[in-house]
């Protein structure tokens, strides 16, 4: 027989220790209690602000690399390039490109049923039988490891019908993801045009300046000369004014619209980088596929189309997988156990095994799974709906900018005859007021017909290329302006 008086108690030393300790935890609680309950200041009147710490940095990703080629002076940078910059930089595609990784171990997850678990642990058990001998007490130790192992083996679909919702989730979410990224390059190109576009409006103005500040001269010498009037000079400097102050608003905004780009490059406002020009002849006679085609295209290849059909697929696979929960379950465990004991009784240790077959059946759950499956074929029902909505504003988004494009083309071409006849005009007239034969208001409005011209005729090329884009966006297709796009097709006329 073991000799359960081996290990004698010292409870005078327990409870003199006891309050120590005690206190300690105490003290330790107290601490972390005040540190988490500390209550912020509040304002003390309405029109005073509140006095706050700085907020912490939070520990986010480095920033962008800029591309030493970028920065190099003179050095300029394409739509492409721009476009797989802000790609790469942008934190919007970063967000849709965590989630479909987050959707990819869901999956993984889904189908872990699919495998048997395998547990393994170790426990101890330390227990004191006090005796009536207030001197004596038995301390024994039971200690020892396990393993256990499960095993559904049936489950009338429930597994595969959660393995395809999460697989739907994650086609979503790639879908989704690319949605994302042609909504970024639609952006980006956006910006692009609009940034060379008020470049291109600013060369404008400067010639204007130059077409009016020549007007000023002509009024000017034929004032000195005695055949000219006081008023032609003024009225003459007042368009050169004028022109002024309207190369000096396309300035900031070429300024403004820089920062815009670089932003959606990712970079800060203020990084040195130049792009090209808009392009002085526009690519007219690419024409597109008839629009019945284009919304087929649309149909097929519309990312966020694809990502409601496959929420439609999630949800219906996600009402099998609550029928599931109501039907019978075949399940396998087994277990196999070894325990020790300290200080040995009967026997030092012993082993233990078990396994056993278990069949549930959920009778009655109170109506809870009946509901379930009916809130289930409601939420694909709202799904399928919103599926069908999304088809139809995806053939109007194709149909209108469509024939935004068709009259994007037109307006080119009317736009250059328009500068054609204004440059002729103006020449026109500027000779013969220089002759004496016509007056400063006809020249001046020759003048102003011109600038007008100049700018429709770089608003009509901008318009085009930014509805170029839409269109390609809209049928899914986007891609860089200055690479092939696949709804354009070479040599069809618009």
């Amino acid at each position: 027989m073991p000799d359960y008086r081996s290990r004698p108690s010292r409870p005078g030393k327990l409870r003199r220790a006891a309050p120590c300790v005690v206190g300690i935890a105490l003290v330790a609680f107290g601490a972390a209690a005040s540190a988490a309950w500390k209550t912020p200041p509040v304002p003390e009147r309405p029109n005073l602000p509140v006095d706050l710490p700085a907020p912490p940095v939070p520990q986010g990703a480095a920033a962008p690399a800029i591309p030493p080629d970028l920065l190099k002076p003179g050095a300029t940078i394409t739509l492409a390039q721009v476009v797989d910059i802000a790609l790469q930089n942008n934190p919007v595609t970063r967000v849709s490109y965590l989630a479909a990784r987050s959707a990819a171990a869901e999956l993984g997850s889904k189908r872990a049923p699919y495998y048997p678990s395998v547990v393994i642990a170790v426990s101890g058990v330390r227990s004191n039988q006090l005796s009536q001998d207030p001197n004596v007490n038995a301390v024994a130790d039971i200690y020892g490891p396990s393993v256990a192992v499960n095993y559904l083996l049936l489950d009338m679909g429930g597994r595969s019908a959660n393995a395809d919702d999460a697989r739907f989730g994650l086609i979503a979410a790639d879908w989704s993801h690319n949605a994302t990224i042609q909504n970024v390059i639609l952006s980006v190109e956006t910006t692009y045009v609009q940034y060379v576009n008020a470049k291109a409006q600013m060369e404008a103005a400067q010639a204007n300046v130059k077409t009016t500040e020549a007007a000023l001269d002509a009024a000017t010498k034929r004032h000195d000369a005695g055949v000219g009037t006081i008023a032609d000079v003024l009225q003459a400097k007042t368009a050169f004014s004028q022109a002024r102050l309207s190369l000096q608003t396309f300035e900031g905004q070429v300024l403004a619209l820089r920062g815009a780009l670089a932003t959606a490059m990712g970079f800060p406002a203020n990084t040195p980088y130049e792009v090209g020009v808009l392009p002085a002849e526009v690519p007219l006679e690419r024409g597109t596929d008839a629009v019945e085609q284009l919304i087929a295209t649309a149909r097929a290849r519309r990312p966020d189309l694809a990502t409601a059909r496959a929420l439609v697929e999630k949800a219906d696979a996600h009402v099998r997988a609550v029928r599931s929960e109501g039907l019978p379950t075949l399940s396998l465990s087994a277990g196999a156990d070894r325990v020790y004991y300290s200080p040995a009784r009967v026997i030092d240790r012993q082993d233990l095994w078990s396994a056993r077959v278990l069949l549930t059946f959920p009778l009655f759950t109170g109506f809870a799974n009946t509901y379930d499956i009916r809130k289930a074929r409601e939420d694909a029902g709202v799904a399928r709906a919103q599926a069908d909505t999304l088809e139809q504003q995806v053939i109007l988004e194709v149909w209108t900018s469509y024939y935004f494009f068709q009259t994007a083309t037109q307006l080119v071409r009317t736009s250059r005859d328009l500068l054609a006849s204004a440059e002729q005009s103006e020449r026109v007239a500027l000779g013969r007021y220089k002759e004496g034969v016509g007056t400063i208001i006809d020249l001046l409005t020759a003048q102003s017909a011109l600038a007008g011209a100049r700018s429709q005729d770089i608003q009509a090329r901008s318009a085009w290329f930014v509805a170029l884009a839409q269109l390609a966006h809209d049928t899914g297709t986007a891609a860089p302006l200055d690479q092939p796009i696949a709804v354009l097709k070479e040599g069809a006329k618009p």
